[in-house]
């Protein structure tokens, strides 16, 4: 029996031991009882195995995991949630009790799981009802919450890089499960959340510290939330920190980072390579990149109307459309190579928009243009009454000028 694989295994009090144990196997295809629990129909054996170890009840844990396993392995997403659900409340009851930070490795792997059945049963529920209220996945939020509680307020100090032990400090996890919060908060839409979590972690400096997988997950969230903020100094920081530390073969995370960091230098004003471009086969930016870099306004448009629901998936089509100003900041530069003059007729400027399929009228001209002075990005002045843009002789299109 599985059970007395787990007692041995507890016995031995092997942290990493314990936590694979313990790991829910992933929810089997092959049986439609994914479908039956929703509607009311299926039923699941529960256990009640006494399994007392160094003076601790690990039974009601042991217990929930067990009937969690059976429904996994049967394919019912729906009973396995509320039996996983029971196992990580008794594991949460469980970490308070028990002094030092070995149940660590265990948190971490029934918080994943928690989260990962949470997201089939919601599935499996909308299937069933045809509605999808995320009702699971904001339970699953709630024992996370209390997980990230019960680690954050550890009294004991934390030494990095410290070996798991009874005298260890429960803020060693911490991360990973603000990791997996962000997650959730994200896929609810719930991102005012998050600075709940952010505040507390970066006042006690622990997204400085741990596993490196964790800090560059941690540093792509948060730049993320910047993004949405529209704080994208911060948001660049970040994001570079998450592509830079992340592992050199993680190819599908770098893209997933750069799906929301090209973005960001794009409304900066800094352009990535083409080649970055297909090496990480971002392609629906390349046509933008291009527009953006020859001032080519219509074509801008075009890409952004092609891929906007891809943009909007992702939560960076509006970021997208204000980067039409470095496309119109770099139009004006090309027009002042051109004519080679300092001083250009809006009547010009109007006449190479209208060329772009773009209508634009001159107060709408000398608004863009009074924008992009404001920025810093064109050094000059709009003279009103002569309806002319008199450039600065001294760099006109700086290249430092960024949005902060």
């Amino acid at each position: 029996m599985y059970v007395k694989k787990i007692k041995a295994v507890l016995q031995r009090q092997d942290p990493y031991e314990v936590a694979e144990v313990l790991t829910l196997p992933s929810l089997s295809n092959q049986n439609r009882g994914t479908f039956d629990s929703a509607a009311g129909g299926n039923k699941q054996r529960s256990y009640n195995e006494r399994v007392t170890i160094n003076d601790v009840d690990w039974s009601p844990l042991v217990n929930s995991f067990l009937e969690a396993r059976d429904c996994a392995l049967a394919g019912d997403a729906v009973l396995c949630f509320t039996a996983q659900s029971a196992m990580h409340s008794s594991l949460n009851h469980l970490l308070q009790a028990k002094p030092g930070n070995t149940l660590i490795p265990l948190l971490h792997a029934t918080c994943r799981a928690t989260h990962h059945v949470a997201l089939q049963a919601d599935i499996a529920n909308s299937l069933a009802t045809e509605r999808n209220d995320h009702a699971r996945l904001q339970s699953a939020v709630t024992l996370l919450q209390e997980s990230f509680s019960r680690t954050l307020n550890d009294r004991k100090e934390l030494i990095p890089g410290a070996p798991l032990s009874d005298e260890g400090s429960k803020k060693v996890g911490v991360l990973y499960i603000v990791n997996q919060l962000f997650a959730m908060y994200f896929r609810l839409n719930t991102l005012r959340l998050c600075k709940n979590l952010v505040r507390p972690v970066e006042s006690r400096n622990l997204h400085m510290t741990g596993n490196k997988g964790d800090m560059v997950t941690y540093r792509y969230f948060v730049g993320r939330l910047n993004m949405f903020e529209d704080v994208y100094e911060l948001a660049e920081e970040n994001l570079n920190y998450a592509l830079e530390h992340c592992h050199k073969d993680a190819v599908r995370n770098k893209k997933k980072i750069l799906n929301y960091l090209i973005p960001v230098k794009l409304m900066r004003g800094r352009l990535p390579s083409i080649e970055l471009l297909k090496k990480y086969n971002l392609v629906e930016y390349i046509t933008l990149v291009n527009a953006i870099r020859r001032g080519d306004l219509r074509t801008f448009h075009v890409t952004l109307q092609d891929n906007q629901d891809q943009f909007i998936r992702r939560g960076t089509y509006l970021l997208l459309e204000k980067c039409k100003s470095v496309c119109y900041r770099n139009l004006f530069k090309r027009i002042h190579l051109v004519t080679e003059k300092y001083q250009i007729p809006l009547e010009n400027v109007i006449k190479a928009i209208k060329w772009l399929g773009i209508d634009m009228d001159l107060d709408e001209v000398e608004c863009v243009l009074a924008n992009l002075i404001f920025k810093g990005a064109i050094r000059g002045y709009i003279s009103h009454s002569k309806r002319v843009l008199v450039l600065s002789k001294k760099d006109p299109f700086p290249k430092g000028a960024v949005v902060k």
